[in-house]
């Protein structure tokens, strides 16, 4: 038989594991025996796709959390998030400047606001008493109430409600009480001890 009858492994003389140790030779050889790992992340990246290194990279840019970004990221976003802040402005200044549709009115260290409604030939009043700085001390005590509608001289005599409502130190209030007529426009007068203020409202 010749040899290329029985042609021989390329890796015949390689020993493909180690010849029977014992327990001791086993574990004298492990500790002269060390394994060494080359890993190069740079090396590897070099040869990656392109798609895989742009990922890489843009991970690495936006490790840092950041919180404004995601809310103006695109276009839309933008517009929505500037859009909010714009409404949630406006509606501060305007609570600022009385322009809701009602005006409130200083007594004594206390903001006053006036509304009302129709109903019946009646008018129900709604007065709503808030601190207006908690820095010095509001009024508190009696309070009286003058209403009157808002009519010219060639109408003769009108009507006056009188009535009297008692502030206390609580930092809100509202006191609600009904006035015996109906006009389309209404004059209240509120009067302290020390000081009074006269104001129109509209009721709805």
């Amino acid at each position: 038989m010749t040899d290329q009858d029985n042609p021989q492994r390329p890796n015949a003389n390689y020993k493909l594991s180690k010849p029977d140790m014992t327990k001791d030779e086993a574990e004298k050889t492990l500790k002269h025996e060390s394994l060494t790992f080359h890993y190069n992340r740079e090396r590897r990246l070099e040869k990656a796709p392109q798609a895989v290194r742009d990922l890489y990279n843009k991970k690495k840019s936006h490790s840092s959390f950041n919180l404004f970004r995601p809310l103006v990221a695109d276009k839309p976003r933008a517009i929505l998030f500037f859009t909010i802040l714009l409404m949630c402005a406006a509606i501060y200044i305007l609570s600022i400047v009385d322009k809701l549709g009602v005006s409130s009115y200083l007594l004594d260290g206390n903001r006053i606001l006036v509304t009302g409604a129709r109903y019946e030939g009646t008018t129900i009043v709604v007065i709503k008493k808030t601190v207006a700085s908690r820095r010095t001390l509001p009024y508190t005590g009696a309070v009286d109430v003058i209403a009157l509608p808002v009519i010219t001289a060639l109408e003769g005599d009108f009507p006056t409600f009188f009535h009297r409502i008692y502030f206390t130190p609580e930092p809100e209030e509202e006191y609600r009480f009904i006035v015996p007529f109906d006009s389309s426009e209404q004059v209240i007068v509120l009067q302290t001890e020390m000081s009074s203020i006269n104001l129109k409202f509209t009721p709805e």
